[in-house]
């Protein structure tokens, strides 16, 4: 007769222990995919922030630049207007005669203080009167060419004659001289 197996419990302790061990892996790999799932949104969010980080400097820096410019070159419109207003002045003191300044020595004085003044007030908002001299080169970035023509004893590209002053206001030109230039060939 066939003795019964008594093995039977080591199959249950087994099965068991393998069941155990699922379980346990199920929920360490749930864990685990939790775990990840929130690394990755960690991650994400630390990005977004940094990137955040970022635009709000590169928005105070924007804001900065506008800000000095609009401080340098704000009144740039206003300061432009106002070269009509000096170039009358000027060619007012440039045509009174001597026999004028002697009559007329009190109103004479009064414009050229004026004059004065309004230097001073665009200096004081950092504008440079452009004043270009006969025979100086001809620079295109600061001058403008109302002529050309041949002069003798002149070289091509030699200022000639100046027209009206130029401006610049802090490093931007505002209005180049206008002046005539040699045209006279290398010879």
């Amino acid at each position: 007769m066939a003795e019964p197996k008594n093995d039977d419990f080591l199959d249950d302790i087994t099965e068991a222990e393998a069941e155990e061990l699922s379980t346990q892996t199920e929920e360490y790999d749930d864990a685990e995919l939790e775990l990840d799932s929130l690394r990755a949104e960690r991650d994400e969010l630390k990005d977004r922030f940094m990137r955040a980080l970022a635009d709000a400097e590169n928005s105070r820096k924007r804001g900065d630049k506008a800000r000095r410019e609009a401080e340098q070159y704000g009144g740039s419109k206003l300061a432009r207007d106002m070269l009509p207003v000096y170039d009358n002045m000027k060619r007012a003191i440039e045509s009174a005669t001597d026999e004028q300044r002697e009559v007329s020595a009190a109103l004479i004085e009064g414009v050229e203080l004026t004059m004065r003044a309004l230097l001073g007030v665009f200096e004081k908002h950092g504008m440079e009167v452009i004043t270009p001299e006969v025979g100086d080169r001809f620079d295109p970035q600061v001058h403008e060419a109302m002529f050309e023509a041949p002069v003798p004893g002149t070289k091509a590209g030699d200022i000639i004659q100046v027209s009206a002053e130029g401006f610049m206001l802090h490093d931007r030109l505002l209005r180049p001289a206008q002046v005539g230039v040699s045209s006279t060939p290398a010879g």
